[in-house]
């Protein structure tokens, strides 16, 4: 059985009420994948924005496999020293990881961000030498627009991101970046200008799953079957 392990910020673990990019993939994989397949993680929950922690399970569709790793508030810096033991833990084969606009927007500049990639590389693989790794562009939210300089942190970032990706890229722990939504539009897939609604929870869905599929034939072409993402019942 395949091991996916979702990794990212906020707009991975979702909020109560949400479907979550991760649901609209499960979905997706489940009609295209053809063999046994999870999700796996050390954390299950959503984020409480009225309880302003990580304590909510009221999936919009709770019935899939929603264990991840992923949190509010949190970038390459938080889950690097993490990603090591819960790799070994659940037994990860496929990391699945958004993360940076966090980082970028608080804690560190894309030089030391890029740095924090390299050391959650490196930690993912001393628990699984074989670790497969799709890791998505940080994609601008709206304080890239009013903000000059955090844009240039993240286009910034992004560019190292692509270098450090071809340097680690190992025929045994293969590492890709999924090619950013094209069509992605803060006004019109985010509820907020950051956090993805439901065309925007596909349209992410839609990149690893793309990434997926051209890079190494895993589950095919992503299709959402209209907006609330839901496919046909078997």
């Amino acid at each position: 059985m395949l091991r996916f392990m979702p990794v990212g910020d906020s707009m991975t673990i979702g909020s109560a009420g949400e479907h979550t990019w991760r649901y609209r993939l499960w979905r997706h994989l489940c009609e295209t994948y053809g063999s046994p397949f999870t999700f796996v993680g050390p954390r299950e929950s959503l984020y409480d924005k009225t309880a302003e922690a990580p304590v909510s399970y009221a999936y919009a569709e709770p019935g899939f496999p929603r264990a991840h790793l992923a949190g509010w508030g949190e970038g390459w810096l938080h889950l690097a020293p993490l990603i090591g033991g819960a790799v070994r833990d659940c037994r990860a084969d496929v990391l699945l990881v958004s993360l940076g606009l966090i980082d970028l927007g608080f804690y560190t500049n894309a030089e030391q961000t890029a740095e924090n990639v390299r050391a959650f590389v490196a930690h993912a693989r001393e628990a699984n030498p074989h670790v497969r790794m799709v890791l998505l562009p940080v994609m601008p939210n709206v304080r890239c627009a009013s903000d000059a300089s955090f844009a240039a942190r993240v286009t910034a970032f992004n560019d190292l991101l692509a270098e450090t990706v071809a340097d680690l890229d190992r025929p045994r722990s293969p590492l890709l970046t999924a090619a950013p939504p094209a069509a992605y539009d803060i006004h019109t897939d985010t509820y907020d200008g950051t956090h993805p609604n439901a065309s925007g929870e596909h349209a992410v869905a839609g990149a690893f799953a793309t990434a997926l599929y051209q890079a190494w034939g895993l589950g095919g072409e992503y299709q959402a079957w209209g907006l609330g993402g839901e496919y046909p019942d078997r």
